[in-house]
């Protein structure tokens, strides 16, 4: 492992620090943790980063290697101390005999670590009532990492089909979306009580009108267009003089599309307060409050509760 990184190591580059570590003194996964981080000096940022799950990236990753350590039988559970291993004669003479980061790929070449991992997953899946998977696959990401990927994925395709159905929908029937996404989002308390679309012509540039609480202290002017090709400066200067005309002083623009880097900049130097919002941030708010889309299925990931284990 290099010294200062400048992202969290992988599970596996845990691997020969851990060992050292141990070689040293009997070790535990959260106090192993914080000696690595700081014998490599791990910025503030790495340290806290954490996986959706809550649990921070090091200990995450780090758990995941002793984990592979006790399957290669590097290292053992100490005969007295709770939640303690202890480095074994195998796991010494290898950090003799190896030079160098110790790689997921020198651990599959062991004799047994295959076969432990292989055994360990038949017994998860025998309790489980299914069939465990018959080979392994290198890799440096963790199961958890690779569940937010997996979601990540998930995600992306259900962006990717929102966008499709907003871009064939009534230009009409698109504007009340976008009022569905922004009163899910807070704004005016009911769908009744927060916004109304306007009619279908003689807008006057306006498409909808939301009020940015539920007294209806203050109102946001909202424009939506259902557009393939990215939004220009003229439309949103024609949107501006739409607010100026109402005397209104916030507004949200939403498209299907995107925006030219001149329709940006222009948003930014009026006097009103313009939002834009394309099309993939338009669905990622339709996914976030769940507007158009529902759960097919939910997962708990669940994580041992160290303090329930501290004795008093």
């Amino acid at each position: 492992m290099d010294h200062h990184p400048t992202e969290c190591p992988t599970w596996d580059e845990f691997l020969r620090p851990l060992l050292e570590v141990a070689e040293q003194k009997p070790i535990m996964r959260r106090t192993a943790t914080h000696e690595i981080a700081d014998k490599y000096a791990f910025p503030e940022e790495i340290r806290n980063s954490r996986v959706k799950s809550g649990q921070t990236h090091i200990q995450n990753r780090a758990g995941w290697a002793m984990s592979s350590l006790v399957k290669a039988k590097f290292i053992t559970k100490h005969p007295t101390e709770k939640f303690t291993y202890e480095i074994t004669q195998a796991g010494r003479d290898y950090l003799n005999q190896h030079q160098g980061p110790i790689t997921a790929e020198d651990l599959q070449n062991l004799e047994g670590y295959n076969e432990a991992w292989e055994e360990a997953s038949r017994r998860k899946q025998k309790a489980k009532g299914g069939t465990a998977s018959p080979t392994l696959k290198i890799e440096t990401r963790t199961p958890v990492e690779l569940i937010e990927t997996a979601m990540q994925e998930l995600d992306e395709e259900l962006r990717t089909a929102l966008l499709d159905h907003l871009l064939n929908s009534d230009p009409y029937y698109f504007e009340r979306i976008v009022i569905d996404v922004l009163v899910a989002m807070g704004y005016g308390g009911s769908r009744e009580e927060a916004g109304q679309v306007t009619q279908k012509s003689n807008d006057g540039g306006i498409d909808g009108i939301i009020n940015e609480d539920r007294l209806g202290l203050d109102v946001i002017y909202v424009q939506a267009k259902r557009y393939q090709s990215k939004v220009g400066r003229v439309d949103v200067q024609n949107f501006v003089g739409a607010l100026a005309g109402n005397q209104a002083h916030k507004g949200i623009f939403i498209t299907t599309s995107g925006y030219n880097d001149n329709a940006i900049e222009y948003a930014k130097t009026v006097p009103q307060k313009v939002i834009l919002i394309d099309g993939q941030r338009l669905a990622e708010l339709m996914v976030e409050h769940n507007v158009g889309v529902s759960t097919e299925n939910t997962i708990e990931i669940k994580r041992i509760d160290s303090d329930y284990f501290v004795e008093d």
